[in-house]
């Protein structure tokens, strides 16, 4: 950690941990076999040493309740977690409304995310059932992670932001933009477009070659990502993750970590405390003491 992070608040606003004894992950055999075990907060703790990272939010990995509890479980035994994005049943909305109720009495609940980009259909996030959770949610004040894996899913943040104007909405992963591909097309006018909305705001995390397409990255490689990205919500709407601990797979944290704490550096000071930690307490109401 340089010395001038010191006075930063630094908060990691996606990462995960999993128990497959504990939890059934479906999507993580077939993605990564490398990671199909148990990993815990014990492994997460050196890379925070080592980076400076103050807090993190935890992110769901899994649609099931049992996720939910076992991440609140972790939540409870370390304060590092500042914050806990659990799962909802957004298409049984009489079950989600019960749900969310429940879990608005929990500490450290800050946003729902649901596995969308692993659905076979993926206009899912636009049915009807969804929309009224997400009204749920948007009465509520809780924001929703929007992860994606399609074009095609990308192209509903509009729409969601039309049904659901006071609902905040953060992309995971900048939609999971082209690393390394000679155009960024259709990826850039369609982030574009969502990036219009004041409520829309992203995580530059998981930026990185996709599974099937791993390789040597640089933070050169990610610079223009990140400017353009900068150029459509500014500083003050965007958030770092580290996606741990698929970043493993992309060189691991303080690889992943230090490109983009590298790109950060180059902000104004106000633009660099934003994206590092401020907007991410801001958006899910973290406390975080200072460093």
């Amino acid at each position: 950690m340089d010395r001038e992070r010191r006075d930063v608040t630094v908060v990691d606003a996606h990462q995960h941990f999993w128990d497959p004894l504990r939890v059934d992950y479906p999507w993580l055999t077939p993605s990564f076999p490398e990671l199909d075990h148990t990993i815990g907060f014990d492994d997460l703790a050196p890379h925070l040493r080592s980076t400076g990272v103050d807090a993190t939010v935890l992110v769901q990995s899994a649609d099931s309740a049992e996720d939910n509890d076992a991440m609140f479980d972790m939540a409870d035994r370390h304060p590092e977690i500042a914050g806990v994005v659990a799962w909802l049943p957004l298409d049984q909305p009489s079950e989600a409304e019960i749900t969310l109720e429940k879990l608005l009495h929990r500490e450290r609940f800050v946003g729902v995310r649901n596995l969308l980009h692993v659905r076979p259909d993926p206009d899912w996030v636009v049915s009807e059932e969804v929309s009224a959770s997400l009204g749920l949610m948007e009465q509520a004040g809780i924001p929703f992670d929007f992860v994606s894996a399609l074009p095609r899913h990308l192209e509903h943040v509009p729409v969601l932001c039309e049904r659901h104007p006071a609902l905040t909405i953060v992309i995971d992963h900048l939609s999971k933009p082209p690393v390394g591909a000679a155009s960024l097309e259709p990826w850039a006018s369609l982030i574009a477009r969502a990036a219009r909305s004041p409520n829309v705001y992203a995580k530059v995390s998981g930026l990185y070659p996709a599974a099937g397409e791993r390789g040597p990255w640089t933070a050169d490689d990610l610079r223009p990502i990140v400017a353009y990205a900068v150029e459509l919500f500014g500083p003050e709407r965007l958030m770092f993750g580290s996606d741990w601990p698929i970043c493993e797979v992309a060189g691991g944290y303080e690889a992943v970590a230090g490109a983009l704490f590298a790109i950060f550096d180059n902000f104004d000071e106000p633009g660099r405390e934003a994206v590092l930690g401020r907007t991410a307490m801001s958006v899910y109401g973290l406390e975080v003491p200072k460093p």
